[in-house]
């Protein structure tokens, strides 16, 4: 299968240092007032939401998924009225919190935020995920779209794409690339793109995105394929470089980092993405009007500058484009899971 076969999808952990960045800004905001573009609380539908909003983070603390969820619930109160709360819930690749979330009452105030390789890759990966991403639950809306980049630390010998191809055929399985986990987005991208360039590197499995930074700055891999976000305050202060990133376009701290498309990988368009989901069965108002206040958190210009600056677009789609939008990435990627071999019993 080349990239070229794949159809087109609409893109997890952050740095210690990016996550302690997000804190101040989120203790900031604790001590401040509304802003004044946010003069009235969304109004209340059939009296729903009358108690906090908890949001499930099927992830540990401190990775993408987390912070991301962060981002929201840290000013959806400013829109709803009522506190959102974030629980982390990981194991099994994020299988137990979805699970969790599958099986909650589907009254709209416990809700997932969930991704790519949870969402399109697990129901084919593991031999039982728990639940059926379509079935299971009812698409709320997009939060982001985010590229994976290809990274190395900032004195690695490899200076570019090109170069890492070179070696990795002159050298077969003598490179490492790292990522956050096997059947990951990650790891599925790194499969794809050595296939379709004839390299061949050792892929070396991390639990999560932190470690696998760690043992890249340690060189003891050579080469991470992850979410922008996962290394976006890493790129920035110089600790690590990007050869390239699977984005159609250059976005925020990766503005000077080449596209996979534009180093000559036609429809190389990989994208992970974050999105919110509740329980199936939970009515189409309350559904609505989660939609409408978290696409209104989405469009506050402090939310929106840290989603884009850590390398991502905000989405903030309608329930609709979003149930598309999944269909089409299970469609893709479980094609890509058979293909890589990846199997979780």
């Amino acid at each position: 299968m080349t990239l070229a076969a794949l159809p087109r999808p609409l893109s997890a952990s952050l740095p210690l240092r990016r996550l302690a960045a997000f804190a101040a800004f989120a203790a900031a905001l604790a001590t401040a007032g509304p802003p004044p573009a946010l003069a009235e609380v969304l109004a209340a539908r059939d009296g729903f939401p009358s108690q906090p909003i908890r949001f499930i983070s099927p992830f540990p603390a401190g990775g993408g998924n987390d912070a991301t969820t962060r981002f929201v619930t840290t000013r959806l109160p400013e829109v709803t009225g009522q506190p959102a709360l974030v629980e982390n819930r990981g194991g099994a690749g994020g299988n137990i919190g979805a699970k969790a979330v599958a099986d909650a009452r589907p009254d709209g105030y416990t809700l997932l935020t969930a991704q790519v390789s949870l969402m399109a890759v697990n129901p084919t990966l593991y031999a039982s995920a728990g639940f059926d991403p379509l079935k299971n639950f009812v698409p709320v809306t997009q939060l982001n779209a985010a590229p994976l980049a290809i990274v190395v630390p900032a004195d690695s010998p490899l200076k570019d794409f090109d170069e890492l191809v070179r070696r990795s055929k002159a050298q077969p399985g003598r490179l490492t690339y790292a990522s956050p986990g096997n059947g990951t987005l990650s790891h599925l991208v790194g499969v794809v793109l050595q296939k379709e360039a004839g390299a061949q590197m050792t892929h070396v499995p991390y639990k999560g995105a932190a470690p696998a930074i760690t043992d890249l700055m340690g060189h003891q891999v050579d080469v991470l394929v992850t979410s922008t976000a996962s290394v976006a305050g890493m790129i920035q202060n110089g600790k690590l470089r990007a050869l390239a990133v699977t984005s159609p376009r250059r976005i925020g701290v990766f503005a000077k980092v080449p596209t996979l498309e534009e180093l000559g990988y036609k429809n190389a368009r990989f994208e992970d993405w974050y999105g919110v989901f509740a329980p199936a069965g939970t009515s189409r108002e309350r559904v609505a009007y989660l939609h409408d206040a978290i696409v209104r958190t989405l469009r506050m210009p402090e939310v929106a500058r840290l989603i884009t600056e850590g390398g991502s677009e905000v989405v903030g789609n309608s329930p609709e484009e979003f149930k598309a939008q999944l269909s089409q990435d299970i469609d893709r990627w479980s094609s890509v899971v058979k293909l890589s071999g990846a199997r979780v019993d």
